[in-house]
């Protein structure tokens, strides 16, 4: 994932936006865990909740594999069927670890450049 052409798509500093992705992995990571037990447990409410949650912090940052894969999620929900969220979970799961990766060497990138110029 292009952290860089995120940013630059919502028109924000590179800088910024890897402050709001770590927010946003913070709660998702929240969210992840809420959707998994509430697949777990058959609480489906739980699921839509989490699901939503997702999908509404990923549109607003242009994670659109994330969207997609909770508003699945949640759809899936509201129609009884945890198996089919139990697939798009994973999804989620799997793109919030890249992002993690992905904003971990970012920031090893930035604490490089930094202190070459020093």
């Amino acid at each position: 994932m292009k952290l860089e052409e995120l940013a630059e798509n919502l028109e924000m500093e590179v800088d910024e936006f890897l402050e709001i992705m770590k927010l946003f992995l913070e709660t998702s990571v929240f969210d992840l865990n809420q959707l998994e037990a509430g697949i777990e447990e058959g609480d489906g409410q739980r699921v839509i909740i989490a699901a939503h949650s997702i999908k509404g912090a990923a549109v607003n940052l242009g994670l659109l594999e994330i969207y997609e894969a909770a508003r699945k999620t949640e759809m899936e929900a509201r129609e009884n069927n945890l198996n089919g969220a139990t697939v798009a979970a994973r999804e989620i799961k799997e793109k919030i670890d890249q992002i993690t990766e992905d904003l971990l060497k970012a920031e090893s990138l930035k604490l490089k450049e930094e202190s070459r110029s020093q």
